[in-house]
């Protein structure tokens, strides 16, 4: 039986890969903010015979404390072989979280800045452990706002979205040199179109468009998880590896550099050194 955690586990994606997880004998941590949602999960888990492998922690995780008490959840776990961030959110307009910091930014990126590297110790105890993080590597281009990365001018929602992803492209490629020694295999991965509730923040008519879009071209959840699965049972052997859907990226150019990730990493630990 392996052990994962995984937040943005009550909705889409994530809730897809927990039920998979827990129908085929695994534990599984839920994080998500909706309590509601998390009943609903664990109805589903019980439903499936799994009650007793199924937890909900309730965490609002655009928040330092709510990222810092998820991760002291986390922690009182025996063992954990997978971490999946699969939170998001999109905001068309800015929003700031209690910290002051950009709503997407915050929830996107640093709390699997956070998350990740306090939970490496952890996942360094089991056998063959995974981070899966879905992101957008390989997808639609962005940049990272290095004067501005709390988008105080010029925000959009897209714009946000696309710098969260290069953060997490960044992210993935520092992980393993921040943990010299680990054994995790950090894999970012684009899932492409999938039928979530993604279009549900969207303003009229680019919510009808999307919703519309997404029926006519979008993997349903059940479809989307069966790689995102597979990679995670049998990761590549190096320790950072990218996918758009099953196709592997090489991890050249802009978005994978060492010296942005470094620059990155030192900007996120001044952020979160003044909160």
């Amino acid at each position: 039986m392996r052990t994962y955690v995984i937040t943005g586990g009550t909705d889409g994606i994530g809730k897809g890969l927990g039920l998979h997880f827990l129908s085929r004998g695994d534990r599984v941590m839920a994080v998500a903010s909706n309590p509601a949602k998390g009943r609903a999960f664990l109805a589903e888990a019980e439903s499936l015979g799994a009650a007793d492998r199924a937890q909900f922690i309730q965490a609002d995780l655009s928040t330092v404390s709510g990222m810092r008490s998820a991760t002291a959840e986390a922690a009182t776990l025996d063992s954990l072989d997978g971490l999946v961030f699969a939170t998001q959110r999109f905001r068309p307009r800015r929003e700031t979280t209690p910290d002051g910091l950009e709503y997407t930014f915050a929830l996107s990126y640093v709390s699997r800045f956070l998350i990740g590297h306090e939970l490496a110790g952890l996942l360094d105890r089991s056998e063959s452990p995974v981070v899966l993080n879905l992101a957008g590597p390989g997808g639609l281009p962005g940049r990272i706002h290095w004067d501005d990365p709390q988008l105080q001018e010029g925000y959009s929602g897209k714009t946000a979205a696309m710098q969260a992803s290069r953060c997490n492209d960044l992210l993935g490629v520092d992980f393993p040199r921040r943990h010299p020694r680990t054994r995790v295999r950090y894999i970012l991965y684009n899932p492409l179109f999938v039928k979530t509730g993604m279009a549900d923040p969207l303003p009229q008519p680019m919510r009808t468009i999307t919703r519309t879009l997404a029926w006519l071209l979008a993997q349903r959840v059940e479809q989307a998880i069966v790689p995102m699965s597979a990679i995670m049972d049998s990761p590549p052997e190096a320790p950072v590896a990218a996918f758009r859907r099953k196709k592997p990226l090489p991890l050249t150019g802009g978005d994978f550099d060492p010296d942005a990730a470094d620059r990155l990493h030192g900007l996120t630990l001044e952020i979160l050194r003044g909160l």
